[in-house]
């Protein structure tokens, strides 16, 4: 791609004011384009003479429309990437620089503007300019090395079939509008046909027509006028509520189908990675070595042991449990339980206890009298007191 835009964009453009280019900058040019010619077409020959034969051999075909296609070609990178290696193709068959060294003699040395030539030069830079569109759609790849950037290009995936009913719509509207506007009597010459009425409309809808010349021609101001309302304030404003309501079902997800896609994209990576490149990148995962869990606390095995600020990630409690015993794995686990929450579930049957006790010496304490009732109350305060202070149960029983 760097190399594709030095050669088409970059160098091409530099001595534009000059009466000719450089021997130097042609020599720069001509070298890139065959770099780009021998690597960059040849890398696309090779992948899709390959994958062809593979889908042959395996027959991993689809028909649509009686015709039998490639199942890979279902992927939207590679019929891009095919799309770039035929466009790179016809950019070599109309190579300017080419027919001038077979034409005229004198030309100079790798020189793209000549007679032979003339009629070449803008055909050659639309496919240049697809061809740039091209490299830069597959540049979207390179996206998954960032789950966030994933999940925005996902997003953007997603939400391109609502922008496609507006183009839809709008197309519809300046087409019924152009038709309407060229059968009515009026000497405008921006709605004078029906390719012109449609063109000059779309202009219109994003403000790239100056509507200065509508004053003389009120019905046609007026249809303008419709026009615009339909599109700009009815269309636009559609638009957006359509893009905010599906942007609202799919954001939550687009994190998870930003990672499923990286997965992918690994697991395709994998069947091409050899047996010794992976074996050396297990080995230098060191997995069968012990993670420590904390500085002298060495752990289990299996893990990748990755290092951060003491003050990164605070915590209070131990969320790593031990068990004391044996560690054979015929032996029972253990039960897990904390030890905080079982004190105080402890304390609380034990209030529950002290309280049911309390209640059996009141009832008793009627029946013997006013005094030994307030004797047995005091004597419960205290305890209870006593209770709340230590964090223990006091014997209530005891004189």
């Amino acid at each position: 791609l760097l190399v594709f835009v030095l050669s088409q964009s970059i160098l091409r453009h530099s001595e534009e004011g000059m009466p000719a280019r450089s021997e130097a900058l042609r020599v720069a040019i001509f070298t890139c384009r065959c770099f780009i010619y021998t690597c960059s077409l040849g890398h696309g020959l090779d992948h899709h003479v390959r994958m062809t034969v593979r889908s042959c051999r395996s027959r991993e075909f689809k028909r649509v429309a009686r015709v039998d296609i490639p199942l890979y070609l279902f992927n939207w990178q590679e019929v891009a990437n095919l799309s770039l290696m035929w466009c790179v193709t016809a950019m070599l068959v109309l190579e300017p620089i080419l027919y001038c060294m077979a034409g005229e003699q004198g030309t100079a040395l790798f020189e793209e503007r000549c007679k032979a030539s003339e009629g070449l030069i803008f055909a050659y830079s639309a496919l240049s300019t697809v061809a740039m569109l091209l490299y830069f759609m597959l540049l979207i790849d390179l996206s998954v090395l960032s789950t966030r950037i994933s999940a925005y290009v996902s997003i953007c995936g997603m939400l391109l079939p609502e922008l496609g009913l507006f183009l839809f719509g709008l197309s519809f509207f300046a087409i019924a509008f152009a038709c309407a506007m060229c059968s009515m009597e009026h000497s405008s010459e921006d709605f004078a046909s029906i390719p012109t009425s449609g063109v000059n409309l779309l202009k219109l809808t994003f403000s790239m027509l100056p509507t200065q010349g509508l004053d003389d021609h009120p019905a046609l101001l007026f249809g303008v006028l419709i026009y615009t309302i339909t599109t700009v304030v009815f269309l636009s404003n559609l638009l957006i509520a359509q893009l905010s309501c599906a942007y609202q079902e799919v954001h939550e997800d687009m994190l998870g189908f930003a990672r499923l896609s990286r997965s992918e994209i690994v697991a395709e990576t994998m069947c091409s990675v050899s047996k010794a490149k992976w074996n050396r990148f297990v080995e230098q995962l060191r997995l069968d070595e012990r993670v420590e869990f904390g500085e002298g606390d060495i752990g289990l095995a299996g893990g990748v042991q990755i290092f951060e600020p003491a003050s990164a990630n605070i915590i209070t409690v131990d969320l790593i449990h031990r068990f004391g015993g044996t560690t054979s794995p015929a032996a029972l686990w253990p039960e897990e339980s904390s030890a905080g929450q079982d004190d105080d579930e402890d304390r609380f049957e034990r209030m529950a206890k002290l309280i049911e006790k309390s209640m059996k010496r009141m009832k008793g304490g009627k029946r013997k009298g006013g005094s030994s009732q307030a004797a047995s109350s005091s004597m419960m305060s205290s305890s209870v007191v006593h209770e709340g202070s230590e964090g223990s149960v006091g014997d209530l029983t005891r004189p």
